[in-house]
Order: C-alpha cells, then sequence, then structure tokens
C-alpha cells in the first residue's frame, strides 16, 4: 500500500509531489496528461522568479523538477472514482483499469484542477475538434491567416484574443458582459492590436457549419441577430473544477468545488485537495503550487498518526 496518492498534473500536484518525496513518502502521481490548466495557459509574468515565460515551457520545467528528484508521473491514467475502505485507506478505480482498486494508499491528495466551461449551444458538441476549440494555445496556429472568434470576458479570452492577433487575419471577441473581468492590462493590449474587433453585450446563440465551422451567430444587446463567417471559435467562459471523482461524502459548495480549512484538509480524514478544483476564492498558478505544498505537509502529520 502506498503512503499517498496525488491524482493530476500541474501546480499542486508537482508542489505536492516535490514535498512528498522531499519527506520520503512512499507515492506516485498519476493524470490524464501532464500540465493542465498551466500547459494551455499563453503569456505568463505572475509565476514570481520569472519575468516572463509561457504555460507550456513552466508545465515542462515543472515535469523537470519533479525528475530531478526521481519522480516519473504516471500519465494516461484517467480515475474513475475514489472511495475510503473500512480500514481507513483509499481505493482508486481507474477507467478502462481492472475492476477494484488499481491503486491503494493512505492517504490521496486530489488536484484535478478544472476544465473547460461549454457554451451549451447548436453546433459546439457538433463541431468540437471541427473549429470550436477550447484551448488557443494548443489549435491557434492551426488558424494562420484565418478568422476566428473568440468567445469570452476575462483574462483566458484576453489571452487567447492577444495570441491570434499575432496568426489569425480578423479575431472577434465576443463578450456577454458590457466590461471584461480580466487584467486591465490585457485588455489594453488587445485594444491596439489593429485586426481585432471587440463586441460586448453579444451572447452566442449558435455555431453553424459544414463538417468544419463556418460561421456563428450571436443575439446583440439590441436584441437581433447577428451572424458572422468565420473559421474557427475559441470558447473562454470559465473552468468547472473536476471533482466528480471524490468520494461521494466530500463537502462542495453550490459551484461542485471541494470544500477544504487553511491546512487543505477535506471532510474525509487522509483526504487532501489542493489547486483550482478546491474552494479557494483566487485561481492562480502560484496559489495552487501553495496549495500543493500544504496539502502534501499535511498528509505527512496524518501518515505520522496513521494506524
Amino acid at each position: 500500500m502506498l503512503d499517498l496518492i496525488i491524482i493530476g498534473g500541474s501546480a499542486a500536484a508537482t508542489s505536492a509531489g516535490i514535498y512528498a518525496t522531499r519527506r520520503g513518502l512512499n507515492f506516485k502521481i498519476i493524470a490524464k496528461d501532464f500540465g493542465g490548466a498551466v500547459a494551455t495557459s499563453g503569456e505568463i509574468g505572475n509565476w514570481p522568479g520569472v519575468n516572463q515565460t509561457d504555460g507550456l515551457t513552466l508545465a515542462n520545467q515543472f515535469k523537470e523538477h519533479l525528475k530531478f528528484y526521481n519522480v516519473s508521473p504516471e500519465e494516461g491514467v484517467e480515475v474513475e472514482g475514489i472511495s475510503k475502505q473500512a480500514d481507513g485507506s483509499f481505493c482508486i478505480k481507474v477507467i478502462g483499469g481492472q475492476s477494484g482498486c488499481v491503486y491503494t494508499a493512505k492517504s490521496v491528495i486530489m488536484a484535478t484542477g478544472v476544465r473547460p466551461r461549454e457554451l451549451n449551444v447548436p453546433g459546439e458538441k457538433e463541431f468540437r475538434n471541427k473549429g470550436v476549440s477550447y484551448c488557443t494555445v494548443c489549435d491557434g496556429p492551426l488558424f494562420k491567416s484565418k478568422t476566428v472568434a473568440i468567445i469570452g470576458g476575462g483574462n483566458s479570452a484576453l489571452e487567447s484574443g492577444l495570441m491570434m492577433a499575432d496568426i489569425a487575419k480578423n479575431i472577434y471577441v465576443i463578450n456577454k458582459n458590457a466590461v471584461f473581468a480580466g487584467d486591465n492590462i490585457l485588455l489594453e493590449k488587445l485594444k491596439e492590436k489593429k485586426n481585432v474587433n471587440i463586441i460586448y453585450e453579444a451572447m452566442t446563440q449558435e455555431i453553424i457549419g459544414d463538417g468544419f465551422v463556418k460561421s456563428f451567430k450571436y443575439l446583440d444587446k439590441s436584441g437581433n441577430i447577428e451572424e458572422i463567417k468565420i473559421d474557427g471559435i475559441f470558447v473562454h467562459i470559465g473552468m468547472v473544477p473536476n471533482s466528480q471523482i471524490a468520494p461521494a461524502e466530500v463537502a462542495k459548495n453550490k459551484f461542485g468545488e471541494i470544500i477544504v480549512n487553511k491546512n487543505c484538509e477535506t471532510n474525509i480524514p487522509g483526504l487532501y485537495a489542493a489547486g483550482d478544483v478546491t474552494d479557494v476564492p483566487f485561481k492562480q498558478i502560484v496559489i495552487a503550487a501553495g496549495q500543493g505544498c500544504i496539502a502534501a505537509l499535511s498528509a505527512v502529520q496524518y501518515l505520522n498518526k496513521y494506524k
């Protein structure tokens, strides 16, 4: 039986892994893929000690840091569920794996992050990966010299717009609100781009195509339906916490985020959560890394008393 299982592959999981190995725990890091939301971030200028970097570079540095400590995350592992057993240990079931517990551990850290929120409009699912994308960093280069739309009103949409301004021919940024919720410095940079058209108070209604995205419709602030021809559409309207694998009895808030205390403890002894999957009010890489550290050290204290 392992001392600890860390589920996730981004900042919180990396930090937890570093502290777990430095404390000599018998543990594993398992993840569907490594990098998480960090890898899909564009420009990053708020990671202490590094003036400016990007998501892919930082994610690779996370992996290299773990490698320095001889920690190799097991990738391609998609967890189906976590349950606490009668002896106090945790059973980890895996999708596509053997029946029963694939991993058993005395403690668990959930650093599972978030996934993109969908628009839930006609055509979105039909044209996913056929012009509809939730990752500008991943798919943006495919739309070189083309026309794209970006849906969203926060930092992710602004970062997407800045990236695509250097790649695409024309960019429409569609914000359902009258103002952006993101950083003003990003908005000002975006406004300077001559190939970017920002449309406020616009509600996306439908994505249209024929095998591939060709246009989209939106409802403007006057109540009129407008249609714009595009080659691709990037959706950045927020995230949904990946908390569905937690034990049924774990406490969550109305958004599905796992409720933790200052020690990253959940209401289930031995189960910890860190990063964007928790109810921490600010979703930042540096905060996720700090919570990963806290969760690992809290797990160490728990394991010292484990019987």
